[in-house]
């Protein structure tokens, strides 16, 4: 069986009982940084066999996990925060497990996509996840311009380094729409700022942001 484990996106105690008890069990534990979720298991207090990951091993590493569940092992399938497969590695096992036919099942929990949609308080009917922001600039406008003409809300993900660039571009784009700043979700310094794209911007431009970042774009 393989088993997708949602773990903490910030604060450990958010892991799941049905969670422990399956890292617990497993035969071999796949994580994306196993150094990073070794602090995890350590915290927990599970040993287990790891193997690493990630979007560069991917393909080779899918090969290997699926033969092992051929042979009858429990793999646990884990990434650095939050649930496998949603920007992060994991789809890709999955969709060959259903190919197969291998069975394999999912280890609800901690998202920072839900967090950060109840924390704004924007509407909750209708949303989407539209995964990290383009680097590039022209590709991040697109993106952005996309967002503000619908009237859904909508869910990023971005760094603390590109913060300021994608509010400075939310300023022309959509000057008047709500938008918040979910930050830190579930950690000591968790932060939900919200306002008019200029009005976050001064702010970020004044205190340079920090840490993990989720940018919530309420609907029109």
């Amino acid at each position: 069986m393989l088993f997708v484990v949602a773990t903490p996106i910030g604060n450990l105690g958010d892991i799941t009982l049905r969670a422990v008890e399956v890292l617990k069990s497993a035969d071999v534990i796949a994580a994306e940084d196993t150094r990073h979720s070794g602090l995890l298991l350590k915290h927990l207090e599970i040993k287990k066999p790891f193997v690493s990951y990630h979007e560069h091993n991917e393909a080779a590493r899918t090969t290997e996990l699926v033969e092992r569940l051929g042979r009858g092992e429990n793999v646990a399938l884990i990434t650095d925060a939050g649930m496998p497969g949603l920007s992060d590695p994991g789809l890709r096992l999955i969709r060959e497990c259903i190919k197969r036919e291998l069975p394999f099942t999912i280890i609800p929990g901690p998202s920072s996509i839900l967090t950060a949609l109840l924390g704004s308080g924007f509407s909750t009917e209708r949303f989407s996840f539209r995964g990290f922001l383009p680097v590039k600039s022209g590709q991040r406008e697109r993106e952005l311009r996309a967002a503000a003409e619908h009237d859904e809300t909508a869910i990023f993900f971005e760094s603390p380094y590109r913060l300021t660039k994608t509010l400075a571009a939310c300023v022309d784009i959509m000057p008047e729409r709500q938008l918040c700043v979910a930050r830190e979700l579930t950690k000591k310094f968790e932060e939900f700022r919200r306002g008019t794209a200029s009005e976050l911007l001064a702010h970020y431009q004044a205190r340079p942001p920090k840490g993990e970042i989720v940018l919530v774009i309420s609907g029109s």
